[in-house]
């Protein structure tokens, strides 16, 4: 099956085909589960990313979009399917919870109607905290009891890449659990992404906004960025405790593909990246062609 790529088994840039598989894997592998209640959390959030909210800003970061929610959301579920495969006993409202999680753990991106102000990427220092505000106002519209919130927000929490999970207090061992699994996740869906190196563009206009000024420009954030790949890789393994296992499991129980397509797509890319940059006299982003997002982002930003 060495031909399979990830981006090939669902139409990604669809958030009614992630739907579709989400709910392929939920009545299949989850038979108790509220599907009705993940589908009306899932349709709230495209809704609430696309400006449909009155009081709420459509989302206008294209790093941090639509389309890595819906990524995130996706290989929330899958995790959380391996890891059942292996026998963690998650109860129906465990499940419910971290897809919930899953949905709204980059909401503090988001503006309200009335910040005109630039874009939410300003917000990048303080948007998981924002993240977790929004889920102590909004629960009830996401289905949620008051006694889950503690929960949900300790999950989207544990998104934050300068959290150490040990650090945070679980209600359980199961909730320790999906909360490790979407931080992988949060992190797997991004590096996967078939157009990874390409929105890394953005990624360095969304942080100069922010004023994390890490990285001199566009191609510097590219160099750097295998550094970064190295530094996630030691999260997921020593805070994250090496949840990325579970996901093997899902694609052999659910596609019969004996590969975690997640890691093969990453190191696809890093060894791209590795190189497009070593053709030194060449600008990388010249080869980065895919969906003219270079294109986009020198219109936006040059």
């Amino acid at each position: 099956m060495a031909e399979v790529q990830l981006a090939n088994l669902v139409e990604m840039e669809s958030p009614q085909a992630v739907w579709d598989e989400t709910f392929h894997i939920l009545d299949r592998f989850f038979g108790r589960i509220d599907v009705s209640g993940i589908q009306s959390a899932f349709d709230k959030t495209v809704s609430l990313y696309r400006g449909k909210w009155p009081e709420i800003r459509a989302c206008n970061t294209d790093y941090h979009d639509l389309k890595h929610v819906t990524d995130c959301f996706l290989a929330t579920i899958r995790l959380l399917h391996g890891a059942a495969e292996t026998g963690i006993d998650f109860s129906p409202r465990q499940v419910y919870l971290g897809l919930v999680a899953a949905l709204l753990h980059d909401t503090g991106y988001l503006q309200s109607r009335q910040d005109r102000a630039g874009s939410g990427a300003k917000y990048t220092a303080c948007h998981v905290q924002r993240s977790m505000d929004f889920i102590r106002r909004h629960f009830a519209l996401f289905g949620l009891q008051a006694h889950e919130v503690e929960a949900c927000m300790a999950m989207v929490h544990c998104t934050d890449i300068a959290c150490d999970p040990a650090t945070l207090t679980f209600v359980d061992q199961n909730t320790e659990w999906i909360a490790k699994i979407l931080a992988t996740a949060d992190i797997i869906a991004q590096m996967a992404d078939r157009t990874y190196l390409e929105k890394l563009l953005f990624l360095f206009h969304e942080l100069d906004e922010a004023r994390i000024h890490l990285f001199h420009n566009e191609i510097d954030l590219l160099v750097r960025s295998r550094d970064f790949y190295a530094r996630m890789a030691d999260r997921i393994e020593n805070q994250l405790s090496s949840v990325n296992r579970f996901m093997i499991h899902h694609f052999k129980a659910r596609w019969e593909i004996d590969a975690d397509l997640y890691q093969r797509a990453m190191e696809n890319q890093q060894a791209y990246l590795a190189d497009i940059l070593e053709k030194a006299e060449a600008d990388p982003r010249e080869r980065l062609r895919r969906q003219r997002i270079v294109e986009k982002v020198q219109s936006k930003y040059n």
